[in-house]
């Protein structure tokens, strides 16, 4: 068997997207990111009964993807506390027993599964945990880096964080502007090769693991960072403090899905308001960057219609006196946040 953690690691594909037993959309985030993201690295998605979430993608059993060419179940689940259960198990030894290597971005490491680990020490496969940080994360400096930085925050999770810092970082690039997406998260990390599990990070060392995922760089460049969490969430606001104080980003993009109520995984929590978000982002960022500004809006407007998100950013919009866009529906909107940002 062979292991592996986060880095520049090539990992293997294509992939296999696994979703388990997931009934929550907002915990499928993996597999829907890499479909989105990096399509041409999915072959297929493999469900458990009980799944009401779909990539889209064809069902495939283990064998039948790697006829296809997959060469790597992907855990496309990020669910409350990161575990893997009992009921996914036998799946996992099947897709190694069909010739798949298993990547995952769980709290809980994919080589601590018994049963997993033991077929794949059987079978020669690999098991790479991605949420894994390097072992020589040093406390932050708060010294001011060279180079600039665009935060992505939110007032949840699981609502636009990754997939706007995606869109921004293209962007940018389209734009002829110098800049790279800088991942915190397990599905970042796999789409783009490299990055920091933030939310594996001891709390200690957030800051000084998000300095290190964001080093010195030329004046004119950009690191787009992936946020994480949300500073009004009652579980995750640690990791989303450490990454703004580490980061010290120079504009902040604040991400909120229309509609949403509630805080998710985390009952009896209403979600924090756009004008909560900025106030905390502005008052606790200052810390670390005086000069930190926001650019504007990122809303996702999955549930909405064409004609409805136009309306509800065009309203958002003027109400907030910055630019709203949706990163997946693009458009003059996104253009006009690029250029907010960049501004």
């Amino acid at each position: 068997m062979n292991t592996a953690t986060s880095g520049s690691m090539q990992l293997p594909q294509p992939y296999l997207l696994f979703l388990g037993d997931v009934a929550e959309r907002g915990f499928a985030k993996t597999a829907l990111g890499l479909r989105d993201w990096a399509p041409e690295k999915c072959v297929g998605e493999l469900a458990l009964p009980g799944a009401t979430v779909s990539t889209g993608l064809p069902a495939m059993t283990p064998a039948q993807a790697h006829a296809a060419g997959a060469r790597a179940l992907v855990i496309g689940v990020a669910n409350s506390g990161g575990v893997i259960p009992p009921s996914w198990r036998a799946s996992l030894v099947a897709a190694l027993e069909a010739g798949l290597d298993i990547v995952a971005g769980m709290h809980m490491r994919i080589v601590d599964v018994p049963e997993v680990r033991d077929a794949a020490e059987r079978l020669g496969r690999q098991l790479i945990d991605v949420r894994v940080p390097p072992a020589d994360i040093p406390v932050a400096t708060g010294r001011k880096r060279t180079g600039k930085r665009l935060l992505t925050v939110g007032t949840d999770c699981a609502l636009g964080k990754k997939y706007t810092a995606l869109a921004l970082a293209r962007a940018f690039v389209a734009c002829g502007v110098d800049a790279d997406f800088r991942a915190t998260g397990q599905t970042g990390i796999m789409i783009a090769g490299g990055g920091m599990p933030m939310d594996a990070v001891i709390s200690d060392f957030e800051a000084g693991a998000a300095e290190m995922l964001s080093p010195d760089a030329a004046a004119d460049h950009w690191d787009v960072i992936e946020g994480q969490g949300s500073l009004a969430h009652p579980a995750y606001a640690a990791v989303s403090l450490g990454l703004l104080h580490g980061s010290q980003p120079d504009v902040f993009v604040v991400c909120h899905e229309p509609g949403r109520t509630d805080m998710l995984g985390t009952a009896g929590y209403q979600v924090a308001t756009i004008e909560e978000i900025i106030e905390l982002t502005l008052a606790l960022g200052r810390r670390t960057n005086p000069d930190i500004r926001c650019g504007g809006f990122s809303f996702n407007t999955a549930a909405l219609s064409e004609e409805e998100a136009r309306l509800v950013m065009d309203r958002e919009s003027a109400r907030l006196g910055l630019p709203v866009a949706d990163p997946v529906r693009g458009g003059p909107n996104l253009d006009a946040l690029v250029a907010s940002c960049l501004a």
